[in-house]
């Protein structure tokens, strides 16, 4: 794993599916509901692994019609516009952000998901009670891995890498935070992770509230 030095923590930026809220069933089911039509079914596992971009981009990259883009965007929308409520939060995440609140600390969230969807999720949740910053999927024209919009983040923050540790559950986090110099916490929800991406990670988890561990701990030990 990567060890870069940690200097006392001022920040902390999540990613936030799977990281701080369980919305992969709800995902899963509302993009095999948008490309029902047009193609043959994915299995769940296949699926998740074309996640992680804007939702234009995985259909363009799913579908071989063009045209058929923007049906499946309106078939996304739909469904989940109607099952937010499958969305929850994982354990432990109202009270680690309202400790890190507490103990002075900046919060962040960097998300591939699209700006209309991440205020919905955030009003369902009301994450706006303690993330002050959010870059989404389309804020930028880059996407992860490309580190562009962590370092926007920290630049709103006013914070540098060393003083910041990241919480994600995707390769394309690790690698993100890697290149930037971030400290990054990587969950794997019990998946395997290449051996590259691991060596790039400061630490390496099974669940969110292992990481909210690990970062509780960090905090505590910075001061």
């Amino acid at each position: 794993m990567s060890a870069a030095q940690l200097s006392s923590v001022r920040a902390v930026v999540f990613d936030l599916d799977g990281t701080l809220v369980d919305s992969m069933p709800m995902v899963l089911r509302a993009f095999a509901h948008a490309l029902a039509p047009f193609r043959p079914p994915m299995t769940d596992h296949d699926l998740f692994l074309r996640l992680g971009a804007p939702p234009e981009r995985t259909f363009s990259a799913l579908l071989e019609d063009a045209t058929q883009v923007e049906s499946a965007m309106r078939r996304l929308v739909e469904f989940s516009t109607k099952n937010w409520n499958l969305i929850r939060p994982f354990g432990g995440m109202s009270r680690l952000l309202a400790d890190l609140q507490v103990e002075a600390l900046r919060l962040g969230v960097w998300t591939g998901r699209d700006r209309k969807s991440t205020e919905c999720i955030f009003r369902e949740q009301a994450l706006q009670a303690w993330i002050e910053t959010t870059v989404c999927g389309d804020d930028l024209p880059s996407h992860k891995p490309d580190p562009a919009g962590l370092s926007e983040i920290l630049q709103r923050l006013g914070v540098s890498p060393s003083e910041v540790l990241f919480a994600g559950d995707a390769d394309v986090d690790v690698l993100a935070g890697h290149r930037l110099g971030v400290n990054t916490v990587l969950i794997r929800h019990g998946r395997t992770v290449h051996e590259d991406v691991l060596r790039k990670a400061w630490r390496v988890v099974e669940s969110p509230e292992d990481a909210y561990a690990v970062i509780r701990q960090a905090v505590v030990q910075s001061k």
